[in-house]
């Protein structure tokens, strides 16, 4: 009988790899360092009724593929029922194949649910049947999901404006071992290119610290406020998804004349606009350094390319590209604006077009300080590069122009609970990547070596990275992941 796509040595190719991962890679726990999952649902211990509210609800990347197989928006986005929309989506499933999205597909299918069939619209119902009734038994609510996958740290991504109340209730709550902290995601006070928007929300910002903020100290002070308050709850990373870099030379007094007309609502010009998001971001930079956290910086995304979609269904609905953007002296200006200061917080740099790859490599080189190993990183692949060719591009180039061996490696970046398999896909990977190195004579046959690395790169790194108790985060791991199959 032939095995099933999903099986023990799935992606490694090597003996030397298939050992490598057994026996280094697979039970490791997870730290999830940079996610969109909501911390309410994780909080109150939420479950899901269907495999499509707990897979399809919110995911994009699933909608795109539907939308390219021809398959109406009622189904993406719609109001077609749940069967419906999963219907639609295992009907998709075969056309996606050399797609990420036909490799994620089936490990969550196996490794949440025990499903090893493949997906496809004949087999629609009765895997929707039985994902259903697992999602039903006790160990399937959000919070057994994701101590399924054995991970022991989540960090959400967070408005500076949100309460954090759901934080605090998982803090005291000492029955759920994983900890689950906020990052600070500051996008929303630096969106001048809309006054009407921006205002709003500092308008918000001020009702919510008690401050008048009329001119731009004042607004950094209400920003240093709600920044202690993060620390406070946990926070030790902050997170910008920016088009690129913004560090324009400016002064006091145009940042504050710049500041003074977009709260009084009119509209900026490009350069001011950009003077105006260069104090901004120096200032975030000043903030995480003075706190002791990291800071990670998402580049290139150009974002709601499809007008008459946006209008229609809104942000984050499937309707982004990879942007072409100028990093590299903008990018260098912000760290060194922030090194000559001594004040450079350990920093994750991701990018989005593979043909920066090397770009940011090289860069991350120019700004270690020999004190903390790995201090500026080149972040995982991101979004539409967190695919096999991606990672493995991603980790050449790092391995090329840096040290692999200190990488801090993956995180899921998802809203889906069902997403960890993510993780064991990269270790796969990299285990893969290593092991045909071996094969090739291009790095020793030496297990203790190479070993040592795929536990630093999958665990170890990332844990000293943010400066956690390692101690405190491996009495939540299971001993490995609790899958299915």
């Amino acid at each position: 009988m032939d095995r099933p796509f999903i099986h023990g040595d799935f992606l490694l190719q090597y003996d030397d790899a298939r050992r490598l991962y057994h026996e280094h890679a697979a039970a490791l726990p997870i730290v999830d360092y940079h996610c969109h999952l909501p911390p309410e649902p994780i909080a109150a211990d939420a479950r899901f009724e269907t495999i499509t509210e707990a897979w399809l609800y919110g995911d994009h990347y699933k909608w795109r593929a539907m939308r390219a197989n021809g398959v109406d928006e009622r189904f993406c986005t719609g109001d077609a029922s749940d069967w419906e929309k999963f219907q639609k989506w295992a009907e998709t499933v075969p056309c996606c194949l050399r797609n990420p999205l036909y490799h994620w597909t089936h490990l969550e299918l196996a490794r949440y649910f025990g499903v090893t069939e493949l997906l496809d619209g004949a087999s629609a119902r009765p895997i929707y049947e039985r994902c259903n009734a697992e999602l039903a038994q006790p160990e399937n609510s959000c919070r057994g999901l994701i101590r399924r996958a054995n991970v022991v740290l989540v960090c959400t991504t967070d408005d500076p404006l949100s309460d954090l109340e759901a934080h605090r209730r998982l803090a005291e709550d000492a029955s759920f071992p994983v900890r689950v902290l906020p990052t600070w995601r500051p996008d929303r006070a630096m969106a001048v290119d809309d006054p009407a928007a921006f205002n709003e929300w500092v308008d918000r910002l001020a009702e919510l610290t008690g401050m008048d903020i009329g001119d731009f100290e004042t607004f950094l002070a209400a920003l240093e406020r709600r920044h202690q308050f993060f620390h406070e709850n946990g926070c030790r990373l902050s997170d910008h998804g920016l088009e690129e870099p913004y560090a324009a030379d400016y002064t006091a007094g145009e940042v504050a004349a710049a500041f003074a007309r977009v709260r009084g609502g009119q509209a900026l010009d490009a350069a001011a606009r950009l003077k105006l998001k260069s104090a901004m971001l120096y200032e975030f930079g000043r903030m995480d350094h003075a706190r002791d956290w990291g800071q990670q910086f998402h580049f290139g995304a150009l974002r709601n390319v499809n007008s008459r979609m946006m209008a229609r269904l809104g942000r984050d609905a499937g309707f982004d590209t990879i942007g072409d953007f100028d990093h590299a002296r903008p990018l260098a200006r912000l760290l060194d604006r922030l090194e000559r200061e001594d004040r450079l917080a350990r920093t994750v740099l991701y990018n989005l077009n593979p043909a920066d790859n090397y770009l940011f490599a090289a860069m991350i080189g120019n700004f270690q300080d020999g004190r903390t190993p790995g201090k500026i990183q080149f972040g995982s692949a991101w979004w539409f590069l967190d695919q096999h060719d991606g990672i493995e591009l991603q980790l050449e180039a790092l391995s090329q122009c840096g040290l692999l061996s200190r990488f801090i490696g993956m995180l899921t970046d998802s809203r889906s609970f069902l997403s960890y398999p993510r993780h064991e896909y990269f270790r796969r990977i990299l285990c893969n990547m290593l092991g045909r190195d071996m094969e090739r004579g291009l790095i020793p046959r030496d297990d203790a070596l190479v070993g040592r690395l795929i536990r630093d790169v999958c665990y170890h790194n990332v844990v000293a990275w943010l400066g956690l108790d390692g101690q405190a985060l491996a009495a939540a791991d299971q001993g490995g992941p609790n899958w299915s199959a």
